[in-house]
């Protein structure tokens, strides 16, 4: 069927099957489909929604056009994550993934840049001198397992579907909508190889999501997506009606992490950051939630989440 003719069905609320919407995801990857036509298809989706089906099927055609990893084959133990939706001073991720690392837990993230009004993890890390985000596939891997964290940009062959739809849906006024921002986070943690995932939903002035029905509809969709690709994922729901911290901008909101992980940082990201790392811990180990935050916290306050946060930005080239 002609692209044009399941843009059609989309925009008038009809629903496509797993290989409509994976010719539509993958010829687009091969430069098959204009972007027009792929911009029109966002359009109809942030106005039609799109089925719990659909959006595992965008999900999975997305993380079939490149490559994948499975990093608990590769490396011998489950593997960490950590994704934000996004918000004004939201730098939790830089503290969460050295704390992590720090209680012996490998953390692997693939992350995006900034959409709409907010900086991604990649901008901010790369306001850090000869920081590199872009890490083959191999070298990934690599650091994952002898660092014990790495944090790189979308590859060509990771994702490439995802990270051309990510581009598109920056310029086409089709970034908050539930259906796409589930499956372009999911579509990384799945290809990157992660099996423990923790995802904080933004709700508030300050995010994407304005209300607290909009992130739990959110929040709800990426449980899903993991449920049906075999994750270990929790959800929390935090507030964005003011900045996170205290800075805001990639160079400060850097310099902010560093000095939270050395316990001089705000209350609220400091809190937000020893919650997260803790249920990864949780997730990866099965301590219950006491003993995975006492892990947490020593790592903080023994100064071995610095020592991680230092062992990984050497190691990235910062």
């Amino acid at each position: 069927m002609r692209p044009a003719e399941l843009i059609e069905r989309k925009r008038d609320g009809g629903e496509l099957d797993d290989a409509e919407i994976a010719d539509l995801v993958l010829g687009y990857s091969r430069g098959e489909i204009p972007d027009y036509q792929l911009a029109a298809f966002c359009m109809a989706v942030y106005f039609q929604g799109l089925s719990a089906g659909e959006t595992f099927a965008l999900t999975d055609a997305m993380v079939r056009s490149g490559e994948t990893i499975d990093l608990e084959a590769e490396i011998g133990r489950l593997v960490a994550d950590k994704h934000s939706t996004g918000g004004v001073g939201d730098k939790a991720s830089l503290v969460v993934g050295p704390l992590v690392a720090a209680c012996g837990i490998p953390f692997g993230k693939m992350s995006g840049r900034g959409l709409g009004h907010t900086g991604g993890t990649l901008d901010k890390l790369e306001s850090i001198p000869g920081f590199r985000v872009e890490l083959s596939r191999d070298d990934f891997v690599y650091q994952v397992r002898e660092v014990g964290i790495a944090v790189i940009g979308q590859t060509a062959d990771l994702v490439p579907a995802d990270k051309h739809l990510y581009a598109l849906r920056d310029v086409t006024a089709t970034v908050e909508n539930v259906s796409l921002i589930a499956a372009s986070i999911m579509s990384k943690k799945i290809a990157a190889g992660a099996d423990a995932i923790v995802l904080d939903v933004k709700v508030g002035d300050g995010a994407f999501m304005k209300s607290r029905e909009a992130a739990r509809e959110l929040a709800e969709a990426m449980l899903e997506l993991g449920r049906r690709a075999g994750r270990r994922v929790v959800c929390e729901l935090t507030d964005m009606e003011q900045p996170l911290g205290h800075a805001v901008g990639n160079a400060l909101e850097i310099r902010e992490s560093v000095a939270t992980l050395r316990g001089e940082g705000p209350a609220d990201l400091t809190e937000l950051a020893v919650v997260s790392a803790a249920h990864l811990v949780t997730l990866c180990t099965e301590a219950i939630v006491e003993d995975a935050r006492a892990q947490v916290d020593e790592a903080l306050r023994d100064g071995s989440g610095m020592d991680a946060y230092g062992r990984w930005i050497r190691a990235q080239g910062g």
